[in-house]
């Protein structure tokens, strides 16, 4: 949410009319005062791409009755599936039942002048989806529904080793992290990271601005690549990451696969929070290669990303959506959550009665995640549901 990733987003096209996430601010004030208090993003979108939690289900039921579900309003940040944050705040202000009250009453009325379906409120931290479920009462026409999600992080604390007030500290290194896993999983690990000289591969890593302008280009080429692939064009423009690199490089990680030459072969692109503040995490966003290598992605998309994390003192490592294989490398599961509001009336019942369902059956699943980990027993992490 820092204003200069946003203004990067804005300024290359990437938010706008023509990449379909058209912006609106809900801005609420002091009564008295009339100051700004709070900011709440809001997006009319004909489309689901950059989402990143699904709903073309519901689009399918009403394409069937011959209903349009299109426009809707989104709240989220765009094409970053990070849970956080979605109010700007004032100083000293917090989000609690005031504020999402005022905000969901602006939002019904974006949706009445826009003739939008429903409303969807990505990836919404805990602090706001606990202040949201006060107002799951009768104060509204239409239910304030949630759906739950699931994705995994890393920790970087060990459950053996306890400082004086009974916190668990921080890996030292890397073995030190793997000393945590069961004997076959560190094995594995140790064979696959030995995969990588065995291809004359070598890994780098460079922040902020150590990342040269010819790092940028062959980065976008493999970002690039990874959509190509699949036969789609990029969200992102090589003009927004020149923007960040520019606005923002205290918060950049580029991990680098070279080849036997030197040559980059494959970048991984991270972002990361100031070491100092609480909860500070690794974010693992952008990758690519510019050809096929065993075991090179897990190696700069998690290995790396860990042992960066080690050493600068981070807490998490939130690696991005989805991925079972993320389990036998350390990642836990964890809940997300999803905020909706449907505005027709016909449609309403079924679909809270499939966020109901989908709420019983993401615990299961977190459950067996959880369930796969790879730590010994004196370190595994509680099931937090």
């Amino acid at each position: 949410m820092s204003f200069a990733y946003w203004q990067a987003l804005t300024e290359t096209g990437a938010i706008g009319q023509k990449s379909g996430w058209v912006p609106l601010y809900i801005i609420i004030y002091q009564d008295e005062e009339q100051s700004p208090v709070a900011v709440l993003p809001l997006f009319i979108k004909g489309h689901h791409q950059g989402e990143y939690v699904f709903d073309h289900a519901w689009a399918d039921a009403y394409a069937r009755y011959g209903v349009d579900y299109y426009p809707r309003l989104v709240t989220s940040v765009p094409y970053t599936p990070v849970s956080g944050q979605r109010f700007w705040l004032a100083e000293g202000v917090t989000v609690d039942q005031a504020i999402w009250q005022v905000a969901i009453t602006a939002i019904d009325d974006v949706a009445k002048q826009t003739g939008a379906s429903s409303w969807h409120g990505l990836f919404v931290n805990d602090e706001q989806q606990q202040a949201f479920n006060v107002l799951s009462n009768p104060l509204f026409e239409q239910q304030l529904l949630e759906r739950e999600g699931c994705q995994f992080l890393w920790q970087n604390q060990k459950l053996t080793d306890i400082d004086e007030e009974g916190r668990p500290k921080p890996f030292s290194n890397f073995d030190d992290f793997l000393s945590t896993l069961t004997a076959k999983k560190r094995k594995n690990i140790r064979a696959e990271r030995k995969k990588i000289a065995k291809q004359n591969l070598t890994c780098q890593i460079k922040t902020g601005n150590q990342i040269t302008d010819e790092d940028w280009a062959v980065f976008y080429q493999c970002y690039a690549m990874t959509y190509a692939v699949r036969g789609r064009h990029p969200y992102l423009t090589p003009e927004f990451f020149e923007k960040i690199s520019q606005t923002m490089p205290e918060h950049l990680m580029l991990a680098q696969g070279l080849d036997e030459n030197g040559d980059i072969v494959a970048s991984s692109l991270f972002f990361y929070d100031d070491p100092n503040q609480p909860d500070a995490t690794l974010y693992g966003r952008y990758w690519g290669s510019l050809d096929e290598y065993d075991s090179l992605h897990f190696e700069l998309c998690y290995y790396q990303g860990i042992e960066f994390a080690i050493e600068k003192g981070l807490q998490y490592f939130d690696p991005g959506t989805q991925g079972e294989h993320k389990l036998i490398r350390g990642f836990i599961p964890h809940k997300t959550h999803s905020l909706h509001r449907v505005y027709d009336a016909r449609f309403e019942p079924a679909i809270a009665n499939f966020c109901e369902q989908d709420r019983q059956y993401m615990q299961q699943y977190r459950q067996q995640a959880h369930n796969a980990l790879p730590f010994n027993i004196d370190n595994m992490p509680q099931f937090k549901g």
